[in-house]
């Protein structure tokens, strides 16, 4: 007689990051957020916060030889939640053992009012008010997307690589450079209207929802290179989430293990070409821009706040606007031997409007999320 099977279980190491995840957020007391547009006051609802994290373990180049004295290569362990004014202690998004897409949750798309404004983030706004289109997903919790902000480079820049690894342009350095490390809104243009002119605007669409990518999408950008809101795109049409930004620098990432979620069904091509992912590797550690989740280049401001630290290679893109606050990389141990490997993003409405001072893109809380996502960093390595 055959003994009955139990269920599988599911593995807790993936919810203990997630409720650690969770703490680090309230820990820092967003609710607190001095917000300009109430002439200083606290913030009138609790920001949204998209965050999510994978750690691998070993860093860089490890190996798991346990004959040459190494320990064997940990599995990695990820999570992702999200903050709202509708969650103010935190949703823990269901994921899969297979870090495939998110379960349960149905993401809905940042908006626009009819002057071009990101209206979703007023004080006064009533979101039972406001006809969020869905993205992606279905389930019984939903969570309004904020916009990327200039996060956003990063898909035009996997775009440029598609175009020069399918043979349709050249490697455009003097754009994709400055576009990555500093945020050049101009090079950017150019290399949104690269794009068009390669034609593989809908193919990096189409690769991002082979390789399992649903929310991933740069729409309504234009030939010229537009990709404002005064150009009919921007908010409402450019969109990213914190969980399938991290699965994006997984598959960016040489040293990280095969991506998990990609069935032998899945077209086995790369996303980029190794030389040319190398080529996007370096920009994103050349970035300049440290102020949101890392903070060394505000050293000099007063109240400083430091995030994650200089003594770390965080290969990262930013983006800030008025309204809106992003940052997502890999977070590496700088020397051998490696102790630290792990890819973080975190896609918020901490704009400009919520920095303590002229120099600073967000409130100083983010710097300090930082500094507590390196502490679990290191713990779950």
């Amino acid at each position: 007689m055959a003994l009955p099977t139990s269920p599988p279980v599911r593995p807790l190491r993936h919810e203990r990051l997630a409720q650690a995840l969770r703490r680090a957020v309230l820990a820092q007391g967003f609710e607190r957020t001095a917000d300009r547009a109430r002439a200083g006051q606290p913030v009138a609802h609790f920001p949204s916060i998209d965050l999510a994290m994978v750690v691998f373990g070993r860093g860089r180049g490890a190996v798991g030889n346990v004959g040459a004295g190494l320990a064997p290569r940990k599995r990695p362990t990820w999570a992702n939640v999200l903050f709202s004014r509708e969650h103010p202690r935190g949703l823990v998004a269901a994921i899969g053992q297979r870090a495939g897409a998110v379960r349960q949750i149905r993401f809905d798309a940042d908006v626009t009012d009819a002057g071009g404004s990101s209206h979703a983030w007023a004080p006064d706004s009533d979101w039972r008010r406001i006809d969020f289109p869905v993205l992606a997903g279905s389930g019984p919790h939903r969570f309004v997307v904020p916009y990327p902000a200039s996060l956003l480079k990063l898909m035009v820049a996997v775009g440029v690589g598609i175009a020069v690894d399918l043979g349709l342009a050249e490697w455009p350095e003097r754009d994709v450079a400055p576009m990555i490390t500093v945020s050049d809104n101009e090079a950017t243009d150019r290399c949104v209207a690269l794009l068009h002119r390669a034609g593989v605007v809908d193919l990096l669409h189409e690769r991002f929802t082979a390789l399992g990518l649903p929310t991933l999408k740069l729409n309504r950008t234009t030939a010229a290179g537009g990709w404002r809101n005064g150009d009919g795109s921007g908010v409402g049409h450019i969109h990213m989430t914190a969980w399938d930004t991290v699965r994006l620098l997984w598959l960016l990432d040489a040293d990280a293990p095969p991506a998990p979620w990609l069935a032998a069904s899945v077209d086995p091509r790369p996303l980029l070409k190794p030389a040319t992912r190398e080529r996007l590797r370096e920009l994103l550690e050349a970035q300049q821009r440290n102020d949101i989740l890392s903070a060394h280049s505000l050293r000099a401001v007063p109240g400083f706040v430091e995030g994650l630290p200089p003594s770390v290679r965080f290969a990262h893109k930013t983006g800030t606007t008025e309204n809106y606050a992003s940052d997502a990389g890999i977070v590496a141990a700088k020397s051998p031997p490696p102790a630290l490997h792990a890819i973080v993003a975190v896609i918020t409405n901490l704009g400009e409007r919520y920095a303590p001072h002229e120099r600073c893109s967000t409130t100083w809380r983010l710097p300090a999320l930082g500094a507590a996502l390196h502490r679990i960093a290191l713990d779950w390595s």
